[in-house]
Formats: structure tokens, sequence, C-alpha cells
């Protein structure tokens, strides 16, 4: 066996249909199946179940492609190594994000430090496309919720987000400093797609508060989903950071929920066996601070708003308190 017979028969194996194979390896497809079947006459197997011009991988076939990809990953691995300690390459980092509205900030705040670091980016919505990506090496990093935390990954958490429920202006609650999720169980609601990581968890929230939400609509862009809050058809959910990214808030209230508490955990994961190269070793180590530096931030927010709120609390008790004394 040698390194081009794998190669045609891993290519073979992932479309089980020479003629597709032939003209994505730009062969010709007698050539493609005779080095086939002489890998097949060396193996002493067939790989390749044949129903006429129909072919499907075999058992045998299936054991020898779970080896040839481990085998052309370990070369990819290499490769990348070996270029990256060359200073062949800048930095290319493939990442994969579930909340792309950090992507603007966090990328730009990067590239003022790395301007040559070059990004392949990934937007996926549930953590098991997230994991998969990981564990087949398309991707160096990934920024998800919930944690990752297994066997053969890298975790660290990043930052734990309040959940917010998010009113026209219009709508009675508006004027609300917070509600209980409860109290919103007769609403109907306007969600991302199941499936999705932050659907997934605020579907479990309100399972919590006693009830399961009658959803009108459900998408993949959050720019719709607000918009059609806007306008009135019902009520939603968003993370602070998917606020701290949007204009929509002079037309929309987002309202703290205060049982049951709504939180998200973000952390960034990456798979253990898989080379970092220089570039995805610093970008990891920015991550990690940018999102210190964020909760820090957020921290002092919250901190500046509760004097605010306090104030707001007892301007009427003050004013109450100066007309009496007036009076005397």
């Amino acid at each position: 066996m040698d390194l081009l017979q794998l190669k045609y028969f891993q290519t073979v194996a992932r479309l089980e249909h020479m003629t597709q194979a032939a003209n994505l390896l730009s062969i010709a497809q007698p050539s493609l199946s005779q080095t086939i079947a002489h890998l097949e006459e060396e193996l002493g197997v067939p790989l390749f179940d044949r129903q006429g011009r129909q072919i499907r991988l075999n058992p045998f076939g299936r054991a020898l492609l779970r080896h040839v990809e481990q085998i052309f990953g370990e070369l990819d691995e290499a490769r990348h190594e070996i270029a990256d300690l060359a200073g062949m390459e800048r930095g290319q980092i493939a990442l994969s994000v579930v909340l792309p509205q950090i992507l603007p900030d966090l990328l730009g705040a990067f590239r003022v430090l790395h301007p040559y670091v070059t990004f392949h980016l990934f937007h996926q919505h549930s953590s098991a496309a997230v994991r998969l990506q990981l564990e087949q090496g398309e991707i160096d990093l990934c920024i998800t919720s919930p944690s990752l935390e297994q066997a053969g990954i890298g975790w660290v958490p990043l930052l734990r987000e309040d959940l917010y429920l998010l009113v026209p202006l219009g709508h009675p609650l508006a004027g609300r400093k917070s509600i209980a999720l409860s109290e919103v169980a007769h609403e109907t609601f306007i969600c991302l797609k199941p499936g999705d990581t932050l659907r997934d968890l605020t579907d479990s929230f309100c399972r919590q508060a006693g009830f399961t939400p009658t959803v009108v609509f459900e998408g993949d862009e959050t720019s719709t989903i607000r918009g059609l809050v806007v306008a009135g058809l019902g009520v939603s959910f968003a993370s602070h950071l998917m606020l701290h990214h949007t204009a929509d808030l002079a037309v929309l209230k987002a309202l703290p929920i205060k049982e049951p508490r709504c939180q998200r955990l973000i952390g960034l994961a990456w798979r253990k066996e898989h080379y970092l190269s220089q570039a995805a070793q610093q970008f990891r180590a920015f991550v990690i601070q940018y999102f210190k530096q964020l909760e820090q931030e957020g921290l002092a927010e919250r901190e500046d708003e509760a004097p605010r709120v306090k104030r707001q609390e007892e301007e009427p008790h003050r004013k109450r308190r100066k007309r009496e004394t007036e009076k005397r």
C-alpha cells in the first residue's frame, strides 16, 4: 500500500461512487477502478459490495477507512506543525462560534495586535455540531455553550451571562424592573429553532417555570426575531452579549428574569491532541483575557446601575419627606 492508493480509496469510500470520485481526483475512472482492485488484491479481501454499477463500503472497507482517516489526519497535523515551526505561514485559525455577534469586536481587537493572522470561521447552532468539528480536526478552537468538558477536550470557562426576556415597549410588562418567568406563560414566543443551544436552554428554563412556550415563529436570525418582537408578534429571549451588540434597545425592553435564575456559561474549547499553531495559541490566550475584561466591565456596569436604581426607588420618598417638611 502507498499513500496515493489510500487517498484514492478514501475518496471512493466517502462518496461510494466511482465516477464522482474519479472526477474529484481528476483521473480516468478505469485507472481509479484498477487502483482499488490492486488494493483489494493486496489486502486479500473486497472493500466494497458491488451490485451492478452501485458500490457500497463493506465491513472490511469501513475498518480500513477508519485507519486511513486517522493516517491522513496525523499527516495534516504534521504538515501544519512543520509549516508553523518553519515560519512558512503567517498563521490561520479555524474558529467555530455559537454566538457570532461577538466576532467583529473580538477579531478586530485581536488583529490590531496580529494583523497578518487570518481566520476560517464557522457559525454552529448546536454543541453536537461543534463537538464533531473538534473531533474531526476541522477547527482549532470554538467558543460555545454549554460546557464541552469531556475526555480529550480542553475547556476554559469564559463568562457566565444572564438571559433576559425581550418585550416591545408597549407591552404591559415593559414598565417592570424584573419578572418571574411564570408571568409570561400565556404569552406567544418568537424563538430560535429547536437544536440551537440557546433555544434548548430557554426551553428548559420555561419547563422549570411550569410551562411549555407557545411558539409562533422559529428562525435562525436573531435580528429577524427581534424585529418580530418589535412588531408585537410575541416575546423572546436574549443573552447579555446579544444585547451588548444590538441597536434595537431603543424600541425594546430587556427584562431581567428573577425566577428561575436564567444564565448560560460560555467557554473556549479545543481538542487536546490537535496541534495548535503559534497563532492559535496566541488567540486562545487573547480570548481568555478578552472575556475576563468583558466580565469586569459587566460587573462595573451592574455596580453603577445599583446606585442609580436605588436613587430612583428613593426619589418618591425623598419628595414626600420634602413636602411634609414644607407643610410644617
